[in-house]
This record gives structure tokens, sequence and C-alpha cells, in this order.
């Protein structure tokens, strides 16, 4: 399993699922979980209703989450699809604007021989360019209202955080393109994983939300700890594993015990187990393994 995936709050999970196999070619729906009598009601849910689909999608890890539409996705983190030629980002841009709504048309750019920007109608934020990034499929952060920008702080900060990151590749406006002080684009890893980021000149009335968070898998406690201690710090913890950052952006810490043994529940099990993790703001491994067996 990946370090990283990226959790989309959705409504309708399976249909955004079904619609993206259209989309791309490498689609593999990984497993699904379904509400507990517990979690269901919160969420203006039925029991048994499907709440995450897991999917990887050209190798990005990505959750499907079937929540209360109170939070959505938006522009401010959206999904960078590298194609090698032209004809392959029209192909994916067509398909993606279908019944969604153009962020920058499909056209040829200074910084690119084709590029496109488009929200899906599911609202999902995909961004289509030529270029030669061996990740087919990565998440792009856009960082405003800094007007001394935040990426490259950002960067610093979680590239700290995870084991095996780096900061690969950093362009700041040129004089007469926008601010001097502002990243144009940037490239870094986490744990082997690529993101990008840039700094939007321009104030948007959207910014970060629960809408897309970024889901850390570990193994132990101590990871959980680490991970939480370290991306809460100027941030505000959140229920059932999330948290926001200082940056604004929303993080889950997920141990890979609880996955498994939703997996392996029986309905009283998962409902012991979501009924702890209700009460929860960082993962207790102990105290979930202790409901899950009824104690």
């Amino acid at each position: 399993m990946k370090n990283f995936r990226v959790c989309l709050w959705l409504d309708r999970a399976e249909e955004t699922f079904a619609f993206y196999q259209t989309v791309f070619k490498n689609v593999k729906h990984l497993r699904s979980t379904n509400y507990s009598e517990a979690n269901a009601k919160m969420s203006n849910r039925t029991k048994d209703d499907l709440m995450v689909l897991e999917m990887d999608l050209e190798g990005l890890g990505v959750m499907l989450l079937n929540g209360d539409p109170i939070f959505q996705p938006n522009p401010s983190i959206s999904l960078h699809i590298s194609c090698k030629t032209a004809a392959e980002c029209e192909e994916y841009f067509n398909k993606l604007a279908d019944g969604g709504s153009v962020l920058m048309p499909l056209d040829k750019y200074p910084f690119s021989e084709k590029f496109g920007w488009v929200n899906d109608k599911y609202g999902v934020s995909w961004r289509v360019n030529v270029d030669n990034s061996a990740q087919k499929v990565t998440p792009c952060i856009m960082f405003q209202g800094n007007p001394n920008g935040t990426t490259e702080e950002a960067m610093k900060h979680y590239t700290s955080i995870f084991a095996n990151s780096k900061v690969i590749d950093t362009h700041k406006f040129q004089e007469g393109e926008g601010p001097v002080d502002l990243v144009k684009h940037a490239i870094f890893e986490l744990n082997g994983e690529q993101f990008m980021a840039f700094d939007s000149p321009i104030e948007h009335a959207f910014n970060f939300t629960e809408g897309v968070s970024f889901v850390v898998t570990c193994k132990t406690q101590d990871e959980v700890d680490n991970f939480w201690t370290k991306l809460c710090e100027g941030g505000r913890p959140s229920q059932c594993g999330w948290l926001v950052d200082k940056f604004g952006i929303s993080w889950q810490i997920v141990p890979t015990v609880v996955l498994d043994m939703i997996e392996g529940a029986e309905p009283g099990q998962y409902d012991n187990m979501m009924r702890a993790l209700l009460k929860m703001s960082k993962v207790d491994i102990d105290a979930l393994t202790a409901a899950y067996a009824g104690k």
C-alpha cells in the first residue's frame, strides 16, 4: 500500500468511479467500505450505503468518499495529468470537460505546448499538460493570499516531516510574468510520491477545504503520533484521524490496522470500532483494537 492517497469528498462515489473508468485507461478498484449503523446518521446516510471507494488511478491512490455534502472539491487542489502528446491532452480534456466547466481553455501557452484546466461534472479539478513527468497523475496544490508566497515554506515543511522526501524543481515568476517572489511551478516528493505546487498571484473565491484531503497510512502508533504532531502544529485537530495543517490543507492519519479490521469485521465488530473512532481526534490503535474485540 502506498503511503499517500488523495481523498475526494463526493456524494456519488460509484458513479464517479464509473466515469473515471471511461476517461482513463488504467483504473483499478481496490476496495469498498460501507457505512455502519454507528456512523451512517452523522453523514445523512443509511446503514450499508457505500462510504468509501478506493481505487488506483494511473498509479495514484485515490479514495472517493460519500459524505454529507457540506464539503466539495475545488481547484485549490487539482489533479495534474501528464500527457506525451497534444492529441492525448485533447482527449483527456474533452472527456473531463463533458458536463463540467472550463477554467483555462485547452491551448498553447508560454509555459506549455498544450495545457488546459477543467472541473469535471463531479466538481473535481483537473489540469492536462504535455510534459515528461514519470508520474501520470499528480496532486497539484495552489497556494494563495500570501503576497510573499507560501509554496517554498510549505515544501520545506512537508519534506522535513516525511522520509525520502525532497524538492525536485522550483521556478519563480520572471519580471513581466508576475510577482517575482512567487513560485510559478514546483515539484517535490514525499516518501517517493510526487506532488506539484504553485503560488497564485490572484486570490480566488475558494480555498482549501476537506473536499480534498491527503491520507497518510501508518503501521504503528509511533508513526501516527509523529505525523499527527508535526502536521497539526500551527493547525487544528479534527475528528476520526482528520486534521487541518497550518496552511489549511486537510490530512487523514490512518493506521493500516484500521483498514484491515474494517475489511475483516463482523457487523458488531465494525460498529464497536466506529463508535470508538467517532470519539477520537488522533487515532489510538490500542483503543480501537480493544473496541473491535468488544472490550
